[in-house]
């Protein structure tokens, strides 16, 4: 089963990173307003389409990790978005990706597998009481418009990419998790309980403001500033979540010191992704 959400969330993310790359190109051709008019204005755009498609592979793939192992070990999987996204866009570009970006790939990749390999995260539970609901979409929610608010227009395109990227880390988040406890329903009692529990709207909603989130992100500065922010922030707070909701369990004691080493080596990873291939970045700006 553990395999399997591996297996699943690898490809999640690799769908995920082709629907970004497609979604960017898409959102620089668009000049005009934000929020859903925005989503509206984009929705003409082929590439966004095809990006879409991209994101809903996605989920789907996610949903089947989630349902197979714990959200703590399946989210941060998605890092692998990031270095994803570069090598599909170099063939793209006809570029040939330089050599600090297969360092930073393969500094993605290491830290990662370290990391979640010093942490084992375990757990089988797919639902959570109403008392860790309730502070859960507090903070989260909380935390998301905190972001948008500082996101203002006054601010410098990197700093409102990395704001608004960040709240839409924490919506992912949070859709997983509440996906988690709906497919959860799903395959244990069937598709009209699916229907009757809130978490199955919860996902669905949350779902769409961070799909808004992500698209206004995009818009307001390059990648490099927005898909770190993404893809580690999803992580982390997924990680949170898996251990506050779900009583997922990671490894501490000794074992946080390669767990630290893997962190700071995946951290020097996407940062190398993000400095050493400006070429490439282009195409998705």
């Amino acid at each position: 089963m553990i395999a399997l959400a591996v297996f699943c969330a690898v490809l999640g993310a690799a769908s995920n990173a082709a629907g970004t790359a497609f979604q960017r190109k898409a959102a620089r051709t668009v000049s005009q307003g934000g929020g859903l008019r925005l989503v509206l204005a984009l929705a003409r755009r082929t590439a966004w389409r095809i990006g879409i498609l991209g994101v809903m592979g996605a989920a789907l793939f996610q949903a089947l990790a989630l349902i197979n192992g714990p959200m703590a070990l399946v989210q941060p999987l998605f890092i692998l978005e990031l270095p994803f996204a570069l090598l599909i866009s170099a063939p793209l570009l006809h570029i040939r990706l330089p050599p600090e970006g297969w360092w930073g790939v393969g500094g993605v990749v290491v830290g990662l597998a370290l990391v979640l390999g010093a942490a084992a995260p375990s757990g089988s539970r797919n639902q959570a009481p109403m008392s860790h609901w309730v502070p859960v979409l507090a903070v989260c929610l909380g935390a998301m418009a905190a972001a948008v608010v500082l996101a203002r227009p006054s601010r410098s395109s990197l700093f409102r990419a990395a704001a608004l990227a960040t709240a839409a880390a924490i919506g992912n988040a949070l859709t997983a998790g509440l996906m988690k406890s709906a497919t959860g329903t799903l395959a244990h009692d069937g598709f009209r309980a699916f229907l009757a529990t809130w978490q199955t709207y919860g996902f669905a909603i949350v779902g769409v403001c961070s799909l808004v989130l992500l698209e206004n992100s995009l818009q307001a500065g390059l990648l490099a500033a927005s898909q770190p922010a993404l893809t580690i922030g999803d992580a982390t707070a997924s990680l949170l979540l898996g251990v506050t909701l779900f009583s997922e369990e990671i490894r501490t004691g000794w074992w946080l010191l390669p767990e630290v080493a893997g962190l700071l080596l995946l951290l020097w990873g996407v940062l190398r992704l993000t400095r050493a291939v400006p070429n490439i970045l282009k195409l998705v700006q």
